[in-house]
């Protein structure tokens, strides 16, 4: 054949077919197009590799592997070059005109079979060539073999109906591919927007890639690694560069697994929580790679959403992407390499605040909130979490903290239960009533003082098998206690509770004797199903109308002097018994945090001192 002989051909119908889905539906964003040829372009060098091993005789064997992408803006060119295997005459018109080659066919049968937009659709059928023609109106493939008889051909259309094959001299081996972009998609010829879109989706491919000469991608794909190999500079350089940060990775958890996925995995925690400084939600920080090609640098649904804040890298090979590689319709698969990874990231934080507890409390102090809104939402890993949280407690000094692991391994026989209570500060909760009994008992219980915590042990309900249980409600079995000072009869008990329950009408449900004061003489109970304090001023907060009748079981004790004095006066002096009776009750609702409008309170408590002072 001489060299000025042209060969012409027509597209195949269902080439033409393809052609026409690439171009108009199957790629939801342009810019991929490069994404999928230097993947081309890596793939081609790797079966050279392989070829390497058992074949002698291959063509320029001393040419580097690399991808040279060069930008002509003026002529609106865009050129990808690669030293892979290249391609014969007849591989040209195989893989890149006809249906026979690389499952294009198969591809066609499922959209045809499923009725599915192509944009959904499974596996990988080799047709990221094609998505060239759309941003280019004419595509030039320069190919030479790696075979030592080769041809240098070049293979030239405008994506429509045919194409051209004719000699190409000088083509050394491998495949260059010139596009002549569209007027429109001008932009993919400058330099400074193809350096963006590299290091974007393919900084990490296993070969080096120059851009008009310089080399773009020089951070390696450390989590391909092994970890012997990594140093912690090299660990905190790949974090900086990848996950765009200016703080210090606080945690790593660098893994390989092969079942039941084959993951590689480099994920940090980082230092800072941007969200608590006030910059909004973050968006998910890992992303999601197949063979070191960046999928989706945002992937929704991989991660649970309070997981938000970890940034890093996922690999897996074994994912079935779409045609275009921009969605996973797989979505059990997807779920599977989720729960792995966040199985991991639970079991890290796990290990690292048994090794250096101090470490992990400044952590969790700025990061609580994230592993709160876990135990809310995150049900299959509520139980793992809820190892993490930390609080005070009446066990513990102030400002140090413990978990529920150092709870249980602290209760008494026989206890079922972890006691708790919810309020704003350490020294609100101490000071309050409710603490008495259990202080007295030696019963830890935990103190929660943020806003959110009271929906959050709402939602765990238990940590192995212990129910936790508010203090603060009514219905807490507490064992006889010896206690000082000489009580009421049960007769004079049951009067006074009756007498109790008669002033004070439809405020309380119950008046009753019982076991929980040891210093005050009467504490206002929550019903089991009624709202703490807390609860009613967030619900207040997010509906300026709502309102909710509050109601309390009153417990008092038997004991105390206010008590017995009270006994007495019921019957000699009524008019006074009936104002300390509302007195007490709102001394208790105080205590409680349910008093919303003290103004009768006041004018009680001015009368009752007058009558103190004669």
């Amino acid at each position: 054949m001489s060299e000025t002989t042209i060969e012409k051909h027509t597209f195949q119908a269902e080439i033409q077919q393809l052609l026409d889905l690439v171009v108009h539906s199957l790629y939801t964003d342009k810019e991929i197009f490069l994404r999928e040829l230097i993947s081309n372009a890596s793939d081609s060098m790797e079966k050279l590799r392989h070829i390497e091993a058992t074949e002698k005789n291959i063509h320029e064997p001393t040419v580097p592997l690399e991808v040279h992408i060069t930008t002509d803006a003026e002529a609106k060119t865009l050129t990808i070059a690669d030293s892979g295997i290249g391609m014969t005459r007849e591989e040209l018109v195989k893989n890149l005109g006809t249906i026979a080659h690389s499952g294009t066919k198969a591809f066609l049968k499922s959209v045809k079979d499923s009725g599915s937009s192509p944009g959904n659709m499974i596996g990988q059928f080799g047709v990221g060539f094609y998505s060239a023609f759309m941003v280019a109106d004419e595509v030039k493939v320069h190919a030479r073999s790696w075979r030592e008889e080769g041809e240098a051909l070049v293979w030239t259309s405008d994506g429509k109906t045919s194409y051209e094959i004719e000699d190409s001299p000088g083509q050394t081996r491998g495949v260059k591919i010139v596009m002549h972009l569209k007027e429109e998609l001008s932009e993919y010829s400058e330099e400074i927007r193809i350096k963006h879109l590299i290091e974007r989706y393919s900084n990490f491919v296993g070969f080096p890639i120059f851009l008009n000469g310089t080399r773009v991608n020089e951070v390696e794909a450390l989590w391909l690694k092994n970890k012997s190999e990594i140093s912690e500079d090299e660990y905190k350089a790949f974090y900086q560069f990848t996950c765009k940060a200016f703080d210090e990775p606080a945690y790593r958890l660098h893994f390989s697994a092969d079942a039941p996925i084959a993951i590689n995995s480099l994920v940090f925690a980082p230092s800072e929580n941007p969200e608590r400084m006030g910059f909004g939600k973050v968006e998910c920080g890992v992303s999601l790679y197949s063979k070191k090609v960046l999928i989706d640098p945002e992937p929704k649904g991989l991660l649970p959403d309070w997981m938000r804040f970890m940034k890093g890298v996922v690999d897996s090979a074994d994912l079935p992407l779409n045609i275009s590689r921009e969605t996973m319709q797989d979505s059990a698969l997807v779920r599977k390499l989720g729960a792995v990874i966040s199985k991991r990231v639970i079991k890290m934080f796990e290990k690292e605040a048994e090794a250096d507890p101090e470490k992990y409390r400044g952590f969790y102090k700025k990061f609580d909130r994230f592993f709160k809104e876990g135990i809310a939402t995150d049900y299959p890993n509520r139980d793992a979490l809820a190892k993490l949280l930390r609080f005070e407690s009446s066990l513990t000094e102030p400002g140090a903290v413990c978990g529920f692991s150092d709870y249980v391994s602290r209760v008494k026989d026989g206890q079922d239960s972890i006691y708790y209570l919810v309020g704003g500060s350490r020294e609100q909760v101490e000071s309050s009533p409710y603490i008495e009994a259990f202080k007295a008992r030696g019963l830890e219980v935990v103190y929660f003082t943020d806003a959110v915590d009271e929906y959050v042990v709402e939602s765990l309900g238990e940590f192995e098998g212990k129910k936790l249980v508010s203090i603060r409600h009514g219905g807490v079995e507490l064992e006889e206690n010896a206690a000082e000072g000489e009580s009421l009869s049960d007769e004079q008990t049951t009067a006074l509770c009756e007498f109790l329950k008669s002033e004070l009408g439809d405020r309380v449900t119950s008046v009753a004797s019982g076991r929980r004061l040891v210093d005050s003489p009467i504490i206002a109970l929550v019903p089991t199903d009624g709202m703490s304090p807390q609860m009613r001023q967030m619900m207040k907060a997010m509906d300026e109308n709502f309102k909710d009748e509050i109601k309390v079981e009153l417990e008092i004790n038997p004991r105390h002097p206010l008590v017995k004095k009270l006994s007495e006066a019921k019957d000699n002096n009524p008019e006074l018994a009936k104002l300390v009776a509302l007195q007490l009750l709102d001394n208790s609702l105080i205590a409680a945090g349910l008093l919303e409008d003290a103004r009768d309170t006041v004018k009680r408590m001015n009368t009752l001192m007058e009558k103190a002072m004669g």
